[in-house]
């Protein structure tokens, strides 16, 4: 698939002292490399920290040569990333960079601990957030004026997005790119990742015994919804894919994935639908019947709840025709 169109908003990620390698990697992953698969680059993505050179936690490498705090005053994207020691309090002029962006309408996106950092901000007062459930009730300890939400992977705000942990941190990127740029292009970042995206919703803890048998998960059977999602599937007709009662596909969706059966289909099919009208399908009866929606009241329903966008406001915003511009994320990891 290729798109051909400039870059179009800036993004920054400010690195702290001490941040886990895993954070400004996984913004490099997937807002910061450039991508000739869809003939053009999605983000114009820049690391930038308070300090010349930024020792990495345990001391496993320095980043060097990255961009000053300052660069965060121009970027319309700034990711605040994890932080090992949440108890140390920022350096003011990494708090007065977060205030400034904030003021300016710039979008915020704390990963992990980032939250922390954002809170000390005082731009998460009355706002919804998440953070890692092992921090939940320091969090909530020091920053009762925020709403944390525990029991899920990453929570979108709308300008201010922060994700639980370090593999919720690809799920929130995943998800701002699929905001940003339609389903088409997330599915093909998460290809490259190698990567399945997961909702928001999900629980971020995940009770699953390493298996010591061969693999019995549910893969084949999400597969295989994944090819038939035309038809009118119901919970029965799965767990009879499965060979199981519905009770006991419940709990192993619950277990494996934890979401239930029909919230999951129903996610699958808002996503063919998505694609659907980004190549430029405009009858929502026939866009309906593809993706197993069954009517265009439907599918304006449940697009409308996923996106906040009806099927013509997506489709003039992500089809092909659309001439979106990608966006320049000048993504900041600050010290």
């Amino acid at each position: 698939m290729r798109i051909d169109a400039p870059p179009s908003e800036d993004g920054l990620c400010s690195v702290p002292r001490g941040t886990v390698k895993t954070s400004p990697r996984c913004s490099t992953e997937v807002f910061g490399l450039h991508r000739p698969e869809l003939g053009r680059d999605l983000y114009n993505f820049r690391l930038c920290s308070a300090t010349r050179t930024t020792r990495m936690r345990d001391g496993f490498f320095d980043l060097t040569g990255i961009a000053p705090l300052d660069a965060a005053d121009e970027a319309d994207t700034v990711i605040v990333p994890n932080r090992p020691d949440v108890d140390v309090p920022r350096r003011r002029a990494v708090l007065d960079t977060i205030r400034r962006a904030h003021a300016r309408g710039a979008r915020l996106i704390g990963f992990c601990s980032g939250a922390f950092t954002l809170a000390e901000a005082g731009v998460l007062d009355g706002r919804r957030a998440t953070a890692h459930w092992q921090w939940a009730a320091q969090f909530r300890s020091r920053f009762p004026r925020v709403h944390l939400e525990t029991d899920v992977l990453f929570v979108d705000d709308g300008d201010i997005l922060t994700a639980a942990g370090s593999a919720a941190a690809l799920d929130l990127g995943l998800h701002v790119v699929r905001r940003d740029h339609g389903a088409e292009v997330a599915n093909a970042v998460s290809r490259r990742l190698v990567f399945a995206h997961r909702d928001g919703g999900q629980r971020q803890f995940i009770e699953r015994p390493i298996p010591d048998v061969p693999d019995d998960s549910l893969a084949p059977l999400l597969v295989w919804i994944q090819e038939h999602l035309d038809r009118p599937l119901t919970v029965a007709d799965l767990a009879s894919q499965l060979a199981v009662s519905p009770a006991t596909l419940h709990r192993r969706f619950r277990a494996e994935l934890g979401t239930t059966p029909l919230a999951w289909l129903t996610g699958e099919r808002v996503a063919l639908a998505c694609r659907i009208l980004e190549r430029g399908q405009s009858r929502l009866d026939s866009v309906a019947r593809q993706s197993g929606l069954g009517t265009a009241t439907n599918l304006r329903t449940l697009l409308r709840r996923e996106t906040g966008l009806t099927p013509t406001e997506y489709r003039r915003r992500f089809g092909r025709d659309s001439g979106r511009q990608p966006d320049h994320v000048n993504l900041g990891y600050s010290g």
